[in-house]
C-alpha cells in the first residue's frame, strides 16, 4: 500500500505546486458476506467494507478546471468543471465526473476547480466494488472541501444515481451503501428497500476472510440476471392468489412460503423463489449466530447460501463451484460461498489464520487442475467506510 507521502510526491509530479494544501481521503472496497440475489426482491444483504480501496488526494485550483489522474494507469485529463458530459473514451474518469455532475444537479456550485489523484488498491474486475469506491470517495472529498454536510447515506444514494444515470449501469444500492457506511470489525445488515440498517459486530478472532478471485470473465451475468428477476416477479404473481397485497418475495417469511409454494406451478420459478425466501431467512439467522459469537454456525449458513445459489438459483457455474468445493476440503475453513452476481467473480471463505497458506496452495492447485485458470487470493480485514485521512 502506497503511503500518503509517496502519493503526495506523485501528486506534485502530476499537478505541480506545494504539498501544504493537499488533502487525503479513503473509501474501501466491499464484500457481501451473505444474502445474494435478495436485494431486488426486497430482502436483506449483509456486506462489509474492506480495509483496502481507493485513496484520493485532492487540492483546490485557481481556475475552473478539473484535473483527473490515477497512479494505476497513465491516463490523465483536464476539463472544465462547469460543463461535465459523459465520454466513453474517458473510461474510469467517468466515475468522478459523474459525481461532479450529480452534485451540480443537486444545486451545489463549486467555489473553484480541483486536482484529483486516485490510487486504487482494488483488483480490476474482481467484483469488490472499485467503481462505488471511486464514486463515494469523490463525493465525500468534494463536499468536505466545499464545507458542505457529508451525510453518508445521502452520499451513497448520490453515488448510485451517478452510476445509474451518468454511467448507465443499473446497480443496486448495496455497493455504495457499504462503501460509505462501513465500520471497522462490523458488517452491515441492510434492508435494500427501505435503507434501514444495523451495524453488526463481526468479531472473527483467529479467522480471516479470504477472497478468491476465479479470474473467470463473467459473460452471462446480464441476461441471466434479467431472467432471474422476471422469474421472481412471476413467483410473486402466482403467490398473490394467497397474498393479494404481495409486491416482492421479501415480504413473506419462510413459513408462509412453504405453506403456499404449491401455487407456483413452474418448478424452475418455484426454485428461484425458494432460494430468495430461504436466503433472507439465512441472513437473519446469521445475525443471531454472530451476536452469539458463533462463527461455526455462520460458516454453515455461508455454505448453505452457496449450495442454494448453485442448485436452486443456478448462478454459480463450474469455476465458482470448483473453488468452493476445494475450499471446503481445507481444515480450518468454516464456510465458503460465491459472492456477487455469479458466473465467475469471487468467492469469500472464513479461514483460520493458521490455515491460510495451506488454503492458498491447495485451493489454488485444485482450482487450476479443474478449470485451467489461475486464481488470486486476498486476505481481508473489515475496515471503515469513507473517511478523511489528512
Amino acid at each position: 500500500m502506497a503511503s500518503i507521502q509517496q502519493l503526495t510526491q506523485q501528486f506534485i509530479q502530476q499537478f505541480g505546486g506545494e504539498a501544504a494544501e493537499i488533502k487525503a481521503f479513503h473509501a474501501p472496497g466491499r464484500v457481501n458476506l451473505i444474502g445474494e440475489h435478495t436485494d431486488y426482491n426486497g430482502g436483506y444483504v449483509f456486506p462489509a467494507a474492506l480495509t483496502f480501496g481507493t485513496t484520493l488526494l485532492i487540492r483546490k485550483r485557481d481556475d475552473r478546471q478539473l484535473g483527473l489522474a490515477t497512479t494505476n494507469f497513465p491516463s490523465s485529463k483536464s476539463l472544465a468543471i462547469d460543463t461535465i458530459v459523459y465520454d466513453e473514451a474517458d473510461d474510469w474518469m467517468n466515475y468522478p465526473k459523474g459525481i461532479v455532475y450529480e452534485l451540480q444537479q443537486k444545486g451545489i456550485t463549486f467555489s473553484s476547480g480541483y486536482d484529483l489523484l486516485f490510487h486504487g488498491e482494488i483488483p480490476n474486475g474482481a467484483g469488490l466494488s472499485s467503481s462505488a469506491s471511486i464514486e463515494v470517495v469523490t463525493a465525500y472529498a468534494l463536499l468536505t472541501m466545499e464545507g458542505k454536510p457529508t451525510d453518508t447515506v445521502e452520499i451513497a444514494l448520490l453515488s448510485q444515481k451517478s452510476e445509474n444515470e451518468f454511467n448507465g449501469v443499473q446497480c443496486g444500492i448495496m455497493d455504495q451503501f457499504a462503501v460509505a457506511n462501513g465500520k471497522k470489525d462490523h458488517a452491515i445488515l441492510l434492508m435494500c428497500d427501505t435503507l434501514e440498517y444495523e451495524l453488526v459486530p463481526f468479531q472473527s478472532g483467529a479467522y480471516k476472510l479470504v477472497i478468491g478471485n476465479t479470474n473467470k470473465r463473467r459473460g452471462l451475468v446480464d441476461s441471466a440476471y434479467n431472467e432471474r428477476r422476471q422469474q421472481c416477479e412471476q413467483a410473486v404473481v402466482d403467490l398473490q392468489a394467497a397474498f393479494p397485497e404481495l409486491k416482492l418475495l421479501g415480504q413473506i417469511n419462510l413459513e408462509q412460503f412453504n405453506a403456499n409454494k404449491h401455487l407456483i406451478k413452474d418448478e424452475v420459478v418455484r426454485n428461484r423463489a425458494q432460494h430468495v425466501v430461504e436466503e433472507i431467512d439465512r441472513v437473519l439467522r446469521s445475525m443471531d449466530a454472530l451476536k452469539a459469537n458463533d462463527l461455526a454456525t455462520f460458516g454453515q449458513y455461508m455454505n448453505g447460501s452457496h449450495d442454494s445459489l448453485r442448485d436452486l438459483y443456478e448462478v454459480t457455474g463450474p469455476e465458482l463451484d470448483a473453488m468452493v468445493a476445494a475450499a471446503r476440503q481445507v481444515p480450518g475453513v468454516l464456510g465458503s460461498r460465491m459472492t456477487g452476481a455469479g458466473f465467475g467473480g469471487c468467492t469469500v471463505s472464513l479461514v483460520h489464520e493458521d490455515s491460510i497458506e495451506r488454503f492458498k496452495e491447495e485451493v489454488g492447485r485444485q482450482y487450476t487442475e479443474a478449470t485451467g485458470l489461475t486464481p488470486d487470493f486476498y486476505v481481508c480485514s473489515i475496515g471503515n467506510g469513507v473517511e478523511q485521512l489528512q
